[in-house]
């Protein structure tokens, strides 16, 4: 199996001394988690187009305090690549699951990007189950508002991946076979500079992507049609929980608390300077230090 914690370079010193890669089965699915450290059970959700690896430098310093679960949500990393499956709710489904697979009824839970719709999804739908929700560095569909067609250059080069990636097919015949281009493209905009995420970094996402069905799976979570209905439906009943909305001063700014705060009745906002989208890699020291004070 690839990508797991043995099959990855660059990780932080020690880090295979602390974490290990699990598999638990799913309804049918086979998912993966990297796990390790003691404490209350903190679930690490991945964000596009990455996998667990993008919490690797923040990872030992929160096993200091939490047992840590980064998982691989389905269609990326090691986990399984089904072809259904990738909305919001199905995905929270997924994650309840391999955390009572791996033991962990109560767990407390912080989603970068992607893993920040998955997150939401999971702590408003599994209500008994999330103690605490960290959010970073995404929208929540149908009610984040949406940016125009046609936009100023910066924010075009930040934002047009949107209406791409939900294409119907045409989109994964452009980018195969050219995926470092693309999702090279992806880090290198995204970022508060264009080489804040090491090359060898971007070599591992792209390569993770390479894989046909992961490829398709990058563009199922933004072809989901389901997720605004789901998200609009979850919203009905704000959550009570504390919420930690995260953002890089140079990302999504105050968007990341200002939607939260639509869904949620505790709400804290938080940017990180000098930081732009990938808070994990750009600012890990800040980002660490952040989470464990919010979770405790």
């Amino acid at each position: 199996m690839r990508f797991t914690v043995n099959d990855v370079p660059h990780l932080p010193d020690g880090f295979t001394a602390t974490f290990t890669s699990r598999t638990a089965e799913v309804d049918g699915l086979t998912l993966h988690a990297v796990t390790g450290g003691r404490g209350p059970a903190l679930l690490l959700l991945p964000a596009w187009p990455q996998f667990w690896y993008g919490w690797r430098l923040v990872m030992p310093a929160l096993a200091e305090h939490f047992t840590v679960v980064a998982a691989d949500v389905r269609g990326v990393g090691a986990s399984d690549k089904p072809a259904t499956g990738y909305d919001p709710v199905t995905l929270a489904a997924d994650m309840a699951g391999l955390m009572t697979a791996l033991g962990h009824e109560r767990f407390a839970v912080a989603g970068h990007d992607l893993g920040m719709i998955v997150g939401y999804a999971l702590a408003a739908g599994h209500r008994d189950r999330v103690t605490r929700l960290a959010v970073a560095e995404a929208i929540l569909p149908g009610l984040s508002p949406m940016p125009p067609l046609l936009m100023e250059p910066a924010l075009n080069e930040y934002l047009w991946h949107f209406a791409f990636n939900r294409l119907g097919d045409i989109n994964e015949r452009m980018v195969a076979g050219r995926e470092e281009i693309y999702f090279g493209h992806q880090f290198a905009s995204k970022a508060a500079t264009p080489d804040a995420i090491p090359p060898h970094a971007v070599d591992v996402y792209v390569d993770a992507l390479r894989d046909p069905a992961a490829l398709r799976a990058s563009f199922a979570f933004y072809r989901a049609e389901e997720s605004v209905a789901q998200i609009a439906d979850l919203a009905r009943t704000p959550l009570t929980i504390p919420v930690l909305a995260a953002a890089g001063e140079r990302g999504s700014g105050e968007a990341v608390e200002q939607v939260m705060r639509k869904v949620a009745d505790d709400v804290t906002g938080a940017l990180a300077p000098d930081a732009g989208h990938f808070l994990p890699e750009e600012a890990p020291r800040w980002t660490a230090r952040t989470l464990i004070g919010f979770f405790g």
